[in-house]
Formats: structure tokens, C-alpha cells, sequence
């Protein structure tokens, strides 16, 4: 008889845990374009805007870990509970950073948000794992992650909206030209724009968390008999689909926000504005959402390691159309990569964590949560590429190519890995 994925019993829980997949979802498509937004308000080189990004995913690494034995004690919706408090109290920062006009203090905002997620990622993604039979996990939380596309989408919306739009130095072609007395001006109402969709996102965050703490959540305390912590970690080290699905999402992790987060770069490249390139980021989530549909379709048929190779190894043409093909139709490939993302994040964590017992189960997710900090180091080494010839995004040429194009070539290498992990998976089927 068929496994079913989700059963009746678990359909509220099932519902109120995704619901949290579109919420860091949200979180994490309005930040990628704040990037191009603090670079043009604060005057900033792409290295040093990189350091949103820094924060942002730096905080997961941190947290990952200690939300990870917090939950191993304790239970998972008091885990989600200080996820949430801690994602509200990040986002609500910016209330204060605005005023001060700080660079750090935004980064600092971004960074106590993350500690949020990284609870939340970290009880979240086991939790739905473990909501029915062993065998239809992976389906699962492919299903539970197809929501995360559309906090994405929500998420770009506000970001292109209300604050892309309205940002006035990204409609000033020379503003590092004008007086300092009309820059100010402009930085401090630039500065309260990107403010507002924060401080709203942590008064809504204050609303799920209420109603997080009313609902009835099924038991999922720790047992008392936890296994000794070095023991756990020294079964999760000599386990090599574990580690290395978790450098496969370390990788996967960073090029994602790479592709995302530099896209607005590219666009520039070729004389888009930011407003104009959220257009290709948003046909980017659309795409993402729709190859997470279909590649969950196709996991009931297919194996996971086998759809995981073939969908990075079309991520590495892609990859390599968007650094040769310069103009709109490497902008075109850029955004086509999205769509061979989209399964990676689901099917790598359920591979890495499959045949472990409960308790490997909840410290092996923290690895895997912590590998996000690949979105915090790679785009970093990303805008240090694109700076090697200036603060420009062309202002030389690699291998016949401007230098933000040459830069994927981290994207690319990061895919050839996971095409890598994959095929090692498909193997031993």
C-alpha cells in the first residue's frame, strides 16, 4: 500500500510548521536585495555591501548549533518560540539602526534575526521528518519547503515595492557627486525606507508567535536518554553521505545567494536599474517555485541522488551561458538557474539525514543549518571578484568577460560538487 506523505492526525501541526518555510522564506528575498540598496545609500564597494550578507547567513552558522542541543533538551515548539522571539527582536533593530544611520547596526539587526531563523530552520526541517513514515520524509519536506518559494516571492515583492522604488539615490545617476548637505538628506530618508518593511515584518512575527503559543503542537520533547554528545558527533563524522551532504550544502547554500544576490549586479552590468532586476529576481522565484513542484513530483519516481545530479549538472550549463554569454541572454541563463536550485536545499538535507536515529537526526540538522554559512562567505568572495578591478561591475575583462560575469565561476564550481554528491548517492541505490 502507498505510504502517505502527510496523515490527518499530523495536518494541523504539518500546516502550522510550513507555514514557517514562507516565513524565513520572506526574510531571506528581502535582504538579497538590500545588497544593491546599502551600496548605493552608504556609498559602499561590493565587498563591503557584501557584509549584509555576512551577517545575515553568519547568524545561522552561530545559532545553528546551540538551538540544535537547546531542542535535543527541551521541546520543539519552545525551540520555535524563541526562534520566533529572537527573528522579531532582529527585525525590529532597524527601528533604532535607522535613526543612528549605521551601517553596523543594520548588520547587527540582520544578525539577531538569523539567530531566529537559525532555531526555527533547525526545529522545523527535522520536525517535518519525522511526521510520518521514514519513507516518504524526503517527499515531505519537499512539499513542506514548496512554501518557502512563496515567502520568497512575497518577500521580493515588499523589497521591489517599497523600498527599491522609493530608494532616491538609486534614481540619482552621480550621487556620489552631489553636496554632502543633499546626500544626508537623501541617506536618511533612503535609510528609514529600507527600515519600514523590517520593523513591520517583526510586529507580524509577534503575531505568529502568539499564535504559535496558543496552539496545541504533538509532543516532541527529547528523551531523557540522550546519547552521550562526542558519541553523536563522532557516528555523524565517520558518516560520509552526512558530511558530505553537509559541504554539498554548504556549496548549495552559497550559490544560491550568490545567483540572487548578484543578479542585481549582472543587471547593472548590462545597464538595468534595481528596480528593473528585481523583475529577473522575481521571474527567479517563480521559476524556483515551480522546479520545487515539479522535482517533488518526480522524487515519487525517481531517485534522489540521480534528480539531484542531473538538476546540478544543468545548474553547471547555466552557469557557464551566464559567465560566457554576456548582455540578456546570460541574464536569461542567470535567472534559468534558479529553476535547477530548487530541489537541492529539501533533497540534500534528506539524504544526509536518512537512516539516522532520533538523536543523530537533531544535532546532525544543525550541521546541516549551520552550512548555510556558505551564503555568508561565498558572497563575499563573490564581491571581492567583482571589485578586482574597481567599485564597478565591469571594469575589466577575465577570460573575455567583464568581471561580474567571471564571478560565477563560483556558482559553477559549487554545482560540479553537488552534481558530485549526487551521482555518489545514485551509486549506492
Amino acid at each position: 500500500m502507498k505510504k502517505t506523505v502527510v496523515s490527518k492526525e499530523v495536518i494541523i501541526p504539518f500546516i502550522l510548521i510550513t507555514s514557517l518555510f514562507a516565513l524565513w522564506g520572506f526574510a531571506n528575498a528581502v535582504t538579497d536585495p538590500m545588497v544593491q540598496a546599502f551600496k548605493k545609500v552608504l556609498e559602499l564597494s561590493n565587498s563591503q555591501a557584501a557584509w549584509v550578507q555576512m551577517a545575515f547567513y553568519g547568524g545561522y552558522f552561530c545559532m545553528a548549533l546551540p538551538a540544535a542541543l537547546f531542542v535535543r533538551k527541551y521541546s520543539y515548539k519552545v525551540g520555535i518560540l524563541i526562534g520566533l522571539a529572537l527573528y522579531a527582536g532582529g527585525a525590529l533593530l532597524f527601528y533604532p539602526a535607522a535613526i543612528t544611520e549605521q551601517f553596523w547596526f543594520f548588520c547587527l539587526g540582520l544578525y539577531i534575526l538569523t539567530f531566529g531563523l537559525a532555531f526555527l530552520e533547525t526545529t522545523a526541517n527535522p520536525y517535518i521528518l519525522a511526521m510520518g513514515d521514514k519513507e516518504t520524509a524526503t517527499q515531505r519536506l519537499n512539499l513542506a519547503q514548496a512554501f518557502n518559494p512563496l515567502g520568497l516571492i512575497l518577500g521580493l515583492l515588499v523589497a521591489q515595492q517599497f523600498v527599491l522604488k522609493r530608494l532616491q539615490s538609486d534614481d540619482i545617476a552621480n550621487f556620489s557627486t552631489l553636496e554632502a548637505v543633499q546626500k544626508t538628506l537623501i541617506r536618511t530618508s533612503d535609510l528609514l525606507v529600507i527600515r519600514n518593511p523590517y520593523v513591520i515584518l517583526g510586529l507580524v512575527v509577534l503575531v505568529v508567535f502568539v499564535l504559535i503559543l496558543a496552539a496545541k503542537m504533538p509532543q516532541a520533547k527529547g528523551d531523557e536518554t540522550n546519547a552521550p554528545l562526542g558519541e553523536t558527533f563522532s557516528k555523524l563524522f565517520k558518516n560520509k553521505n552526512y558530511s558530505q551532504g553537509v559541504l554539498s550544502q554548504v556549496f548549495y547554500v552559497g550559490a544560491q545567494i550568490m545567483c540572487w544576490t548578484y543578479i542585481y549586479q549582472y543587471a547593472e552590468a548590462i545597464g538595468l536599474s534595481s528596480e528593473t532586476a528585481a523583475n529577473y529576481q522575481f521571474l527567479c522565484f517563480i521559476l524556483f517555485l515551480i522546479g520545487r513542484a515539479i522535482g517533488t513530483y518526480f522524487l515519487r519516481f525517481v531517485n534522489a541522488g540521480r534528480l539531484l545530479m542531473l538538476f546540478a549538472g544543468l545548474a553547471v550549463i547555466a552557469s557557464l551561458l551566464t559567465i560566457f554569454i554576456e548582455g540578456y541572454f546570460g541574464l536569461y541563463s542567470l535567472v534559468g538557474i534558479s529553476f535547477f536550485m530548487s530541489l537541492m536545499f529539501p533533497t540534500i538535507y534528506g539524504i544526509a539525514l536518512e537512516g539516522l536515529d532520533e538523536e543523530e537526526s537533531k544535532i546532525g540538522a544543525a550541521g546541516l543549518v549551520m552550512a548555510i554559512v556558505g551564503g555568508a562567505l561565498m558572497p563575499k568572495l563573490q564581491g571581492m571578484l567583482i571589485d578586482l578591478g574597481g567599485n564597478g561591475v565591469s571594469d575589466i575583462k577575465i577570460l573575455g568577460v567583464s568581471e561580474v560575469n567571471f564571478s560565477f565561476l563560483l556558482p559553477l564550481l559549487c554545482f560540479l560538487y553537488i552534481a558530485y554528491y549526487g551521482n555518489k548517492i545514485y551509486k549506492q541505490a
